[in-house]
């Protein structure tokens, strides 16, 4: 862990922190120990919602864009190495001071290592804990420059950004969802975990729509999704679906939910979903969701709905209409 290759490298391999100036660290997961860095100099840097708010309220400075510059920025890879070299690139022409790159192996922390080594001495790396942290002086910091990335256009004219979920173009399940749908929605629809806007997209083309609600947790996504849906009918909310209200109570959701925030399945996030879709629905409400065939949601669904069925699918994915939730109240 970041944490614990971080107090290696100060103290016993040359890591120095700035005497003054902000220190920003790009991306940090969550329940990371941070307390090798002064805390009033610490500004954490991260676009998804439950992380950021969890930082809020440990008592750091966060942000979901860097606020240049600063003495030394510190980037925490995330899986998507089109995402880690972005964010390194992003870092280096953020930093006046050291750049000090971490991350787990599984997140191709060795890959972009020699990638990095090809271009420019790297400092370290500490080896600990199936990972590893390297570092670049000031001096080496203009040399990634042609690894920015921002939101750009798919050949299939969608806006969508590295890190986005379904980045190279639209997600086979979420096309399936659509051929699904019914042509009547009902007048108030929410799409739970939006991503850069594909379904709700799709959902606005019904007339008797009065307002599509896009509520996702990572704000680069949401801001994709933006560009995407430029119907006036569109709100847009950057939020945690679990906790999120909706203005008032919905005649239909469509959602295509997460399962993991790391590598391995997390169906307690699909099912936590589905839990907040009946909290939000009317009597009458409507579900429909699109999932991977191996999630468990079949129990769920019918705790929190009266009426469950599968509306096709193929052998990868399954659909599901629910209706009438049980537990309407808020």
């Amino acid at each position: 862990m970041l944490d614990t290759r971080l107090e290696l490298a100060l103290s016993s391999e040359g890591l120095v922190l700035p005497e003054d100036g902000q220190i920003a660290v790009f991306h940090p997961s969550t329940g990371l120990d941070l307390g090798e860095l002064p805390k009033e100099r610490c500004h954490i840097i991260h676009d998804f919602k439950p992380f950021h708010d969890d930082w809020v309220s440990r008592g750091f400075s966060v942000g979901q864009t860097a606020d240049a510059p600063y003495a030394m920025v510190i980037v925490c890879l995330p899986r998507s190495k089109q995402q880690a070299r972005a964010m390194i690139a992003q870092a280096c022409a953020a930093s006046q001071g050291t750049v000090v790159i971490d991350g787990q192996k599984t997140d191709g922390a060795d890959s972009i290592l020699k990638e990095m080594r090809r271009r420019v001495t790297v400092q370290g790396p500490i080896s600990k804990s199936h990972g590893k942290l390297f570092w670049i002086d000031p001096a080496a910091t203009d040399f990634f420059t042609d690894w920015e990335a921002g939101p750009a256009l798919t050949d299939g004219g969608f806006w969508t950004a590295p890190g986005v979920f379904s980045a190279d173009g639209v997600d086979l399940a979420s096309a399936l969802l659509i051929e699904a749908l019914p042509e009547k929605l009902g007048g108030h629809v929410a799409d739970l975990g939006a991503g850069w806007g594909f379904l709700s997209a799709h959902v606005l083309t019904r007339d008797t729509v009065e307002a599509v609600h896009l509520v996702e947790a990572g704000h680069m996504a949401l801001e994709c999704a933006r560009h995407n849906v430029t119907d006036p009918r569109a709100k847009f909310y950057w939020d945690d679906v679990t906790t999120w209200s909706p203005p008032h109570r919905l005649d239909t959701i469509v959602m295509n939910p997460p399962f993991h925030t790391g590598r391995a399945a997390e169906p307690q996030i699909g099912q936590a979903f589905v839990a907040a879709a009946a909290r939000h629905l009317s009597g009458n409400g409507h579900l429909w969701m699109v999932a991977n065939r191996h999630l468990p949601y079949e129990a769920e669904l019918k705790t929190r709905f009266n009426d469950v069925t599968e509306e096709g699918g193929d052998a990868r994915f399954k659909i599901f209409h629910a209706s009438k939730p049980s537990r309407a109240r808020r």
